[in-house]
């Protein structure tokens, strides 16, 4: 599994918006790493920005 993959994943089980830092602690990936896919899958439309700073599954 891929580190997008891990994202939207965390993202799904969570349930709820989550920080960069929460996605990371809760993937077991590199805050670093989460950053690079973050950006790559908003602009892919896979996830969204509620509010500043926190990711979203797109709906």
């Amino acid at each position: 599994m891929d580190t997008n993959e891990k994202v939207i994943e965390t993202l799904k089980s969570a349930g709820k918006p989550m920080k960069a830092g929460e996605i990371a602690e809760a993937s077991g990936v590199d805050k670093k790493e989460v950053d690079k896919a973050i950006k790559k899958l908003v602009a892919e439309g896979k996830i969204e920005s509620p509010k500043r700073c926190f990711y979203d599954i797109k709906k």
